[in-house]
Parts: structure tokens; C-alpha cells; sequence
């Protein structure tokens, strides 16, 4: 039975002495080790990146379809969600 910790690859990743330190300092005062959160802030920054930029492909490729947008105030009022 393989586990997800098994299969996880290992990187370098160099960082500014100013993050690193920080990076410390959160270890140190969450009682987590460094690798923990250096693990966390690359999937929360993943995420954070999908978000942004899969949401900029998705606007560009609806501006180059030509549909309709509706108004945010629109949806709202189909929604019954208007005051």
C-alpha cells in the first residue's frame, strides 16, 4: 500500500533571507516543522495561482466568444437575492 508520502517527489527551492527567516519564525511559533509549512504555502500559493490564472484564461476565452454577460444586479434579482 503506497501512500501519498512515498510518492512525493523532493525539490530545492531557494529562499531571500528575509523568507526564510519568516518561514522560521512560523515554525518556530506553530510548533510545526519548517517542511510542513514550506509544504502548506506551496499548495496554498497553487491554489492562489489556479485561481488567478485559469480565472484570466476563462474571462479572455468568453471575450473572444462574443456571448452576453448579465449584470451582476440581473443575476441577483434572478436569484431572488436582490434587496
Amino acid at each position: 500500500m503506497s501512500s501519498l508520502w512515498n510518492s512525493a517527489l523532493v525539490k530545492t527551492v531557494r529562499l531571500d533571507p528575509v523568507t526564510e527567516a519568516r518561514l522560521s519564525r512560523l515554525a518556530e511559533y506553530t510548533g510545526r516543522k519548517k517542511s510542513f509549512c514550506r509544504r502548506a504555502l506551496i499548495e496554498q500559493g497553487m491554489d492562489d495561482l489556479e485561481d488567478a490564472y485559469l480565472g484570466a484564461v476563462a474571462l479572455e476565452a468568453h471575450h473572444r466568444s462574443g456571448e452576453a454577460t448579465i449584470p451582476l444586479d440581473q443575476v441577483m434579482r434572478n436569484l431572488g437575492l436582490a434587496d
